[in-house]
């Protein structure tokens, strides 16, 4: 089973969960607002990805940060922030059985139709 993981009021999350339905692929969605975010995932997910890949520093969450908080970003502490602040993870994220995919564009969508 492949995990989405989002945000419910995310527009990109909504029509990943809506494609998904229609094309019959059975997932769990996680919402991280919700559900939270672990350690251990994070970590997981930017072994594959990278942690530059995952944190969303063109959003409103990241702009919000104060500045001292943004200076000297490294993974451990981009894993911290996405924890404290779930905002800040790049989605949708997909967890599946072959690996972790980040967004949802016609290159996720083709590799979701191969599992």
């Amino acid at each position: 089973m492949i995990k989405l993981v989002g945000l419910k009021n995310c527009d990109t999350c909504r029509k990943a969960k809506k494609w998904l339905e229609s094309e019959g692929i059975d997932f769990q969605f996680h919402d991280v607002r919700q559900d939270g975010l672990t350690r251990e995932d994070l970590a997981g997910w930017v072994k594959e990805l990278g942690w530059e890949a995952l944190l969303n520093k063109r959003g409103t969450t990241w702009r919000g940060l104060d500045d001292s908080v943004k200076e000297g970003v490294d993974e451990a502490k981009a894993i911290d922030l996405m924890v404290e602040h779930p905002a800040l993870m790049k989605r949708p994220v997909f967890v599946t059985p072959k690996g972790v995919l980040l967004g949802f564009k016609q290159q996720q969508m083709d590799a979701l139709c191969q599992l």
